[in-house]
C-alpha cells in the first residue's frame, strides 16, 4: 500500500492540503504505508517560538504544559501550536521502514535519527510524557511518529551527545542560511543573538566577513552581552529591545560608523521584532527572518510603509547540507560547543 510521497494520504482535514496545512492528520501507527517509516520516539525539541508561548500561556506550570501539549497533538495528529503555527523536531530509533523505502536508504532498524522536518506535518501519537525541561524546549516522551518518503533526517553523530546534536539540528536552516548569504566584507545584524540559532548565526556570519566584516549582535540583557562577549563570535554587541525598532537602528548605526548593515538576521522568539529587523538594513540589502514568530504581513507593509526597496527571506528550515553544516560549527569552535552543552545538553 503506497501513500502519496508528501504524506497527504494522511490528511483528514481538510481535504486536498498537504500535511503542514491540513488541521488534522491521521497518526494511526498500527499500520504504516509502503513508503514510510515508522520512529520510535525518545525526545522532541518543539520550536523556540511554540514553546515560549506555551511556558507562559501554563504560567510556567510543568503539569500544564503537559496537559496543552497532550491536547494538541490528541486534536491534531501532530505537534502545531495553533497560536504560534510551529512545531519543532524530534528524535527516535528507526523501528520500522516501508517495503518501498527497504535499500533506498541509509537506514537500518535501531538507527538513532533526528528528523528534519517540522513537528507541523509529522503524524505523532504520544503515549506518555516523561519529562518537560523548560529551559531547553525539550520534551522526552513515549511514542510513534512516520516519516514521509519526502522527509529528510540526520542520522545522530557519533562524537557528541545526542542532546547536544539534537539542540543544534534543531536551528540547522539558520547558520546554514547564513553561510549562504553572507558575503566578505558585510555587515551584519543578528537579533536574538544569545539563543541557540543566534550563537550559530553569529559564528557562521563572523567566519564569512573575514577581516573586513562586522557582525553585530543584539541582546535584551547584560549577561547576555556578556557570553557572546566570551564566545567572541560578534564584533559589536548592542543591548537593546528588539521590539523596539527605532532604539534597534539608532543603536546599530553608533556601533557601524553611521551605516545601515548589508544583512539583518532576526533569531527572535517573540513577536513584534518585524521592523526592528528591517529598519537597520540598507536598500537593496536583506533582511532574514528565520523566527517563527514573524508575521510576514507586518514585515511586508513595514517595510512598504517606511520606503526599504530590500529583499526579504522566509527562514526555511532546509537547505542543502544544513546539518553537516550545523554540526561542523560545533566540532570548530570549543567555546560555542562547551556553551551549547551547558545551555541544552541536559
Amino acid at each position: 500500500m503506497m501513500g502519496c510521497k508528501y504524506g497527504t494520504h494522511r490528511v483528514i482535514e481538510p481535504k486536498g492540503v498537504l500535511p503542514q496545512a491540513a488541521y488534522k492528520i491521521s497518526n494511526d501507527m498500527d499500520t504504516i504505508y509502503d513508503n514510510e517509516i515508522l520512529i520510535d520516539v525518545i525526545a522532541l525539541n518543539i520550536d523556540s517560538a511554540s514553546f515560549t508561548q506555551l511556558k507562559e500561556e501554563a504560567g510556567g506550570d510543568v503539569e500544564k504544559v503537559k496537559a496543552k501539549i497532550l491536547e494538541i497533538v490528541n486534536e491534531r495528529g501532530k505537534m502545531q501550536n495553533p497560536v504560534t503555527g510551529s512545531g519543532g523536531m524530534l528524535i527516535g530509533r528507526v523501528e520500522k521502514i516501508g517495503d518501498a523505502l527497504l535499500g533506498k536508504r541509509d537506514l537500518k532498524i535501531g538507527d538513532k535519527i533526528a528528523t528534519l522536518v517540522s513537528l507541523t506535518l509529522t503524524p505523532l501519537r504520544i503515549d506518555e510524557i516523561l519529562s518537560v525541561k523548560l529551559d531547553i524546549d525539550r520534551v522526552e516522551i513515549k511514542g510513534k511518529a512516520i516519516l514521509f518518503e519526502s522527509g529528510i533526517y540526520a542520522k545522530l553523530p557519533d562524537d557528541m551527545e545526542e542532546t547536544l546534536a539534537l539542540a543544534a539540528l534543531d536551528v540547522a536552516g539558520a547558520p546554514a542560511q547564513t553561510a549562504k548569504l553572507v558575503k566578505p566584507g558585510q555587515s551584519v545584524l543578528v537579533l536574538g543573538a544569545n539563543g541557540k540559532s543566534g550563537m550559530l548565526c553569529c559564528y557562521e556570519a563572523k567566519k564569512r566577513v573575514g577581516p573586513t566584516g562586522k557582525v553585530i549582535g543584539v541582546v535584551r540583557r547584560e549577561e547576555a552581552k556578556k557570553r557572546l562577549e566570551e564566545l567572541d563570535i560578534c564584533h559589536e554587541i548592542i543591548i537593546a529591545d528588539a521590539q523596539k525598532p527605532v532604539e534597534v537602528l539608532n543603536k546599530t548605526l553608533e556601533v557601524n560608523g553611521g551605516k545601515e548593515v548589508d544583512i539583518a538576521i532576526n533569531c527572535v522568539n517573540i513577536p513584534n521584532t518585524e521592523m526592528s529587523t528591517i529598519l537597520p538594513v540598507r536598500d537593496e540589502g536583506i533582511a532574514y527572518f528565520f523566527s517563527m514568530a514573524t508575521s510576514f504581513t507586518k514585515a511586508a507593509l513595514g517595510a512598504e510603509g517606511v520606503g526599504k526597496d530590500i529583499t526579504m527571506i522566509i527562514g526555511n528550515g532546509y537547505t542543502k547540507d544544513h546539518a553537516e553544516i550545523t554540526l561542523q560549527e560545533l566540532r570548530e569552535n570549543e567555546k560555542l560547543r562547551k556553551v551549547f552543552k551547558e545551555m541544552y545538553a541536559k
